[in-house]
């Protein structure tokens, strides 16, 4: 295990929540480190479950996820819309960005619906914090071969 060295920098938020794929916290990971700033993962509730306690196999996921990325890492559970409580929350802490993850492309969605379903318009939107979109799937590269042509 790799002990995280104190934070200096503000830090970076990253909305988590469970099921999402290991590279969104992952890539959050990284930006902290090179701001050497604290990750924030915060996890956003509607208003009728927010006495609920937090989610255990999501704080064990972000344990195994993080382990050896030498961050100091916390959690936060928030109440209310997605990209209003992540954009609040993040201006309270002064925080250097906001890290999203997408969506599994549904291909019955409209371009319209995703627009206006999105945690990352809508938070590019509502605030001045810059905002990192990682992809729910990494798209597989074309060949060499491919790029030469």
């Amino acid at each position: 295990m790799v002990e995280p060295s104190l934070p200096q920098g503000p830090p970076v938020v990253v909305g988590v929540t469970p099921g999402q794929p290991a590279s969104v916290v992952e890539q959050a990971a990284r930006c902290a480190q090179a701001f050497g700033s604290e990750l924030i993962c915060a996890h956003v509730r509607g208003p009728a479950s927010a006495s609920e306690p937090t989610d255990d196999e999501l704080v064990t996921h972000l344990a195994q996820t993080l382990v050896e990325d030498g961050v100091t890492w916390s959690t936060r559970v928030l109440t209310g819309d997605i990209a209003v409580a992540l954009g609040q929350f993040a201006n309270s802490v002064d925080a250097a960005m906001i890290v999203v993850g997408t969506h599994e492309r549904i291909f019955s969605t409209s371009v319209q619906e995703f627009f206006h379903r999105s945690i990352a318009v809508q938070l590019a939107h509502r605030q001045q914090r810059p905002v990192l979109v990682v992809p729910a799937r990494v798209p597989s590269m074309p060949s060499s071969s491919h790029l030469a042509s």
